[in-house]
């Protein structure tokens, strides 16, 4: 148990390659089914027109009398429908064990409401400037039978690949089970024999088999109470809790435990549970029913890419638009007080790793000496920096934060690390705000706690936006928080 109560400092650094490896093989597989998808159905499209024209001369001759880019165009927009159809419809969220028949289903809705989409689109051709195709009901049906056929085929060649690359040691997830009796040794079996779905078990956690023992093959780590020290040691990505006739409040504690890590968390019912809990749904372990307590949206790599994308083009915007008055601003800093004029702080980030944040100096020179909490009336703010603080202004150079990499334009604000130490041994759940890139504005601010508020409110806050993220709940508080800058209303920290 040594090794696993130390947990020593380098896991960290290891921790962090292993799950970069990760992401990378498993944006290489969710970029594989996006291209196998679009191949599938490009061919589809090609070969029922294919067929079209030649069985019917009057479509031929409507295709011929159309402007030939339009072939282009249209197969273009249709690729970006169905991309997004497909993603709206979780077909690209990598999920492991999920039944061919599901699968099926969902791409038939994909396709439908692409195809729905795809003829909204060839309507609305004429309006920008080009021609549309000849689409009848024959190349409609055809079109949409094949489609839906040819992704489903080419998803099973697919994901038949993933599995035999999750076979060899690809894309593992590193799993930790809470309980060593019958429920957690079926659930333990269950994995040794799929191996395709790239789960390995680490250990076992038990408060009634000693540690160090052997349970088909795999070693009893600890025991519960031990949970976040074992999850960390091991590296884990995933935590199952598999424990029979515990009281809800015993199995919460235990949830509470992992929290803090950076772990999906599933929790295997007793039969009553099964009966009566409406909310079971068939998991990834080869039909066993799990609950899934922890899902975070940002887990998604494509999920990830398109918050990416938007802190690129938020940023970008905003240092070219406030590239000049960011050079009024550095100089106005200089003329009032002698010193640097970037304010440049170790906070902690996602996955509880620290980074410099960089922002327009706004406090005297010596103002670290005096303290490190900053409150409304702080006497160490001078006349400019409050100024720079009313507007939020001294955060502009966070958008560099953001280009490197370090921060995202909404997401939990940062926090020094000596005071992340405090909260997250106060302040229950404090750690899982540190789940998601930090953000130079975030929900709680949105929502008036800035700077010198309770901190309680805003981890609820914080939390609350790590659960529910979506892009469009990003644009909302970006727009929000504009909207609070120009009238006023926005107080920064």
């Amino acid at each position: 148990m040594a090794v696993i109560s130390s947990a020593p400092q380098p896991r960290a650094e290891s921790n962090k390659a292993l799950r970069s490896r990760r992401w990378q093989v498993r944006l290489l597989m969710m970029f594989g089914l996006i291209a196998g998808d679009s191949l599938a159905a490009n061919l589809a499209i090609v070969q029922v027109y294919r067929w079209r024209l030649v069985v019917d001369a009057n479509v031929q001759a409507a295709f011929d009398a159309a402007d030939p880019g339009t072939w282009q165009l249209f197969l273009i927009l249709l690729n970006i429908i169905l991309a997004v159809a497909f993603a709206t419809a979780s077909l690209y969220t990598l999920r492991r064990g999920i039944s061919r028949i599901d699968e099926s289903f969902r791409i038939i809705v994909a396709v439908t409401l692409s195809a729905f989409i795809a003829l909204v689109v060839n309507a609305l051709l004429p309006q920008l400037g080009s021609d549309n195709l000849p689409i009848d009901q024959t190349i409609l049906v055809g079109v949409w039978g094949a489609t839906a056929t040819a992704c489903a085929l080419t998803r099973g060649v697919v994901r038949s690949t993933i599995a035999a690359l999750r076979r060899r040691g690809y894309d593992m997830r590193r799993v930790v089970i809470v309980g060593a009796r019958a429920p957690g040794r079926e659930i333990s079996a269950r994995i040794q024999a799929t191996p395709e779905l790239g789960y390995r078990v680490q250990g076992f956690l038990s408060d009634s088999v000693p540690i160090g023992t052997i349970i088909d093959g795999v070693p009893v780590l600890g025991n519960p109470n031990s949970l976040g020290r074992v999850v960390r040691a091991v590296l884990a990505d995933e935590v199952i809790i598999a424990l029979s006739g515990r009281t809800p409040d015993e199995v919460l504690d235990l949830v509470a435990l992992a929290e803090d890590e950076a772990v999906e968390i599933k929790v295997y019912p007793d039969a009553f549970h099964l009966i009566t809990n409406n909310g079971v749904t068939v998991g990834d372990i080869s039909g066993l029913p799990l609950i899934s307590v922890r899902n975070v949206a940002l887990d998604n790599p494509f999920n990830q890419a398109m918050k990416r994308l938007l802190d690129l083009v938020v940023a970008a915007i905003a240092l070219t638009i406030a590239s000049p008055w960011m050079l009024l601003i550095a100089a106005l800093i200089r003329l009032e007080s002698r010193g640097p004029v970037f304010f440049v702080q170790q906070r902690v980030g996602l996955d509880n790793r620290p980074f410099p944040t960089i922002k327009f100096r706004t406090m005297r020179v010596d103002a670290q000496n005096l303290g490190d909490w900053t409150t409304r009336d702080d006497p160490r703010i001078t006349t400019f920096g409050r100024f720079l603080r009313r507007y939020s202004i001294d955060e502009l150079p966070q958008f560099i934060n953001v280009i490197r990499g370090e921060m995202s334009v909404v997401g939990p604000r940062p926090e020094q690390p000596q005071y992340v130490e405090r909260f997250r041994q106060n302040i229950p759940r404090y750690m899982r705000r540190h789940k998601q890139k930090a953000g130079i504005t975030g929900w709680a601010q949105a929502n008036g706690l800035r700077g010198d508020t309770s901190v309680e409110e805003r981890t609820r806050y914080d939390l609350y936006y790590v659960e529910n993220w979506s892009l469009l709940f990003d644009i909302k508080i970006i727009i929000k928080t504009a909207f609070d800058i120009l009238t006023g209303r926005n107080h920064g920290d």
